[in-house]
């Protein structure tokens, strides 16, 4: 009998060659400085020698030999048990909603009328939703479930990867953060809490016919209350605030009732959220539609870039309502039934979350699973169906005066964010790999750092992000975009005597050194986690410091103003997106399907020097240029 493989353990990486590759990587900084009346390169780089040679022989061997015996005596690795959750994420008290919180907006389903799709459907009552939106809700999350479980299975072992094993174990972080078997999701409309048992008392998935049925009973009873003058206390919108000030707002909210610590654990032990959205957000701005449709054309700008924003905070004139931001996973459905994901960051990057829903959205609805819909506008009676139940929080003068200042700090973050799509459709990773004889991924890299310098007409520290999947437990390492020969490629893109075939040697010549980066990062030889770990294993009471760490080249180095990250081939999402990192940046999350590439955009309005709209352009300009010199060094070829 063949037995299971195993992840292996995600290595200490050897010190020599982190420092040797971190000096290597500051070398396009060091040009920049020197190109604009800087220290001459070679005297720059000979101080960060000295410096990585004294820390490699003095305090940093004492501080990997901490890292190692750290390491033997975690149960996993030295990075995920020790560091890793909290600098990154929890460390940071931003506001979740748009700085952390990753978001994806599905397709939509085929098998649903397209009266719906323009939002000509009436809704259910006075509740604001439509039975063919809880149709798809209820259809999602069976598939959802379905996901799950086959990731559960007892012989899931049998001939697994190891990028399955991987996949198992962080997809269950996903799902009931406290890892306890509860077997109910949370429902959100008008921003009321439920709780919908999902399985039965033997773990079985329910089928979608009863998902459906009970998902109608809240919606039955929302618009009972909502017709007695009931009022929900938005508390969700608390956790799109400050961390800080939220974390003190929860502490008073439990201290109220014994019913609060109990809704609280619901939320958190659930297995995921679903949020009804009782409207279907179109833009303020929005083009004119068609004739008696309240609604734009799908897949028209106006009416993706709507949707990216529902997902990602809600509708920017009340955003941050009927959502629970600190839940790993959370299903969105408007009422005209279109959907997508939002998810907190720290439990599972976004892959992980991206492949269950990919899952969920590739199947659509099977009609044969569900009974005939009711007469339009009809909700049936709530009153013999079991399996759900409301999760009322207790609040005071105290917490309702602060989810309303929640909802004005809220809105000037959603305000101030500039997002947007580009879908980039003249050709896609086919055409790279096929024609280009490239690496698609790191092609789309190049051709961002272009985009950037025409834009800026300078360079900036790059951030993409890898997966050491390949590891027990494994999470992220950086990718340095911007390297020496990155550089090189796009100063040529500027020289007017430089000829395509130059161009695209250094093009060649620059995607194989992301590539060679991108290969030492997914397998645990990569640099900034390292860096992290030794410098947290100086011991502050003994004032131990080192010049290599103080070295105002070393945060430069870190000052991710172009964060971005690559997803799957994304067939089943219109588009996706997070947060930039820094006020004067970006944040790019890109789709790279065989036929186009999907972009999705972040900036803030408040910065003079980015835009939005601006960095679309570039990147478009970017990606027909470098196929235009592949194409013509080709022909001369």
């Amino acid at each position: 009998m063949t037995s299971a493989p195993t992840l292996a353990r995600l290595p200490v990486p050897d010190l020599h060659q982190t420092l040797q590759k971190y000096v290597q990587s500051l070398d396009p900084l060091i040009l920049e400085d020197e190109a604009r009346g800087g220290l001459r390169f070679s005297e720059a780089r000979r101080i960060r020698e000295t410096w990585a040679e004294d820390f490699e022989h003095g305090i940093g061997k004492v501080c990997q030999e901490r890292l190692l015996a750290l390491d033997r005596a975690s149960p996993t690795n030295w990075l995920d048990d020790n560091f890793w959750v909290k600098k990154a994420y929890h460390e940071w008290r931003a506001p979740l909603i748009v700085n952390s919180n990753w978001w994806l907006a599905f397709h939509n389903d085929p098998i649903i009328p397209h009266d719906v799709i323009l939002g000509r459907r009436p809704a259910l009552g006075a509740v604001g939703v439509t039975d063919w939106q809880v149709r798809r809700g209820a259809w999602l999350v069976r598939r959802t479930l379905e996901w799950k479980a086959r990731l559960e299975r007892p012989d899931v072992h049998i001939g697994i990867t190891r990028a399955g094993i991987w996949l198992r174990d962080v997809a269950a972080k996903m799902f009931n953060v406290s890892r306890l078997p509860h077997a109910n999701i949370v429902v959100l409309l008008h921003d009321w809490f439920y709780a919908i048992e999902v399985l039965d008392e033997d773990k079985r998935m329910l089928q979608p016919a009863e998902i459906e049925r009970r998902l109608l009973a809240v919606v039955a009873d929302a618009d009972g209350r909502l017709k007695r003058g009931e009022v929900a206390p938005a508390v969700g919108v608390l956790t799109a605030d400050d961390r800080d000030r939220w974390a003190e707002n929860l502490s008073h909210l439990l201290s109220l009732s014994p019913t609060n610590h109990a809704v609280l654990r619901t939320i958190n032990h659930s297995l995921f959220a679903l949020s009804l959205d009782h409207f279907t957000y179109v833009l303020p701005s929005a083009a004119s539609l068609q004739p008696g449709s309240p609604l734009p054309e799908p897949n028209t700008v106006p009416e993706v870039t709507a949707h990216l924003h529902n997902i990602r905070s809600g509708p920017t004139p009340r955003p941050g309502h009927n959502r629970w931001y600190d839940k790993a996973y959370t299903l969105v459905v408007e009422s005209n039934t279109r959907a997508g994901a939002i998810g907190e960051h720290s439990p599972a990057d976004a892959l992980v979350p991206s492949i269950c829903a990919e899952f969920a959205v590739v199947e659509g609805i099977d009609e044969d699973a569900f009974p005939p819909l009711l007469p339009e506008g009809r909700i049936p009676s709530a009153r013999s169906v079991e399996g759900w139940e409301r999760l009322d929080w207790v609040v005071d003068e105290r917490i309702r005066r602060e989810c309303g200042e929640a909802e004005r700090r809220v809105k000037t973050v959603v305000e101030d964010s500039d997002d947007g799509f580009l879908w980039f459709v003249d050709y896609g990773a086919e055409w790279i790999k096929n024609e280009a004889r490239l690496s698609p991924d790191a092609y789309i890299q190049m051709a961002m750092q272009l985009a950037w310098y025409r834009m800026h007409g300078r360079f900036t520290a790059t951030y993409e992000t890898a997966l050491t999947r390949l590891f027990k437990n494994g999470r992220t390492e950086t990718i340095r975009t911007l390297t020496t020969d990155s550089r090189a490629f796009v100063l040529a893109m500027g020289d007017p005597k430089s000829t395509p075939q130059a161009r695209r040697s250094l093009l060649r010549c620059a995607v194989q050194t992301h590539t060679n980066l991108t290969r030492h990062a997914a397998t645990g030889r990569g640099i900034d986690r390292h860096l992290l770990g030794l410098r947290l294993m100086l011991d502050g009471s003994a004032r131990e410091r080192h010049d290599l760490f103080d070295d105002e080249l070393f945060a430069l180095s870190q000052t991710w103003k172009l964060s971005t990250s690559g997803l799957s081939e994304g067939h089943q999402f219109r588009g996706t997106g997070f947060g930039a990192a820094y006020p004067d940046g970006y944040g790019i999350n890109y789709l790279a399907a065989p036929s186009m590439v999907k972009f999705g955009i972040e900036s803030k309005f408040s910065s003079p020097l980015t835009s939005t709209a601006g960095f679309k352009a570039a990147i478009g300009e970017a990606m027909t240029d470098m196929r235009y010199i592949c194409l013509e060094a080709n022909s001369h070829l």
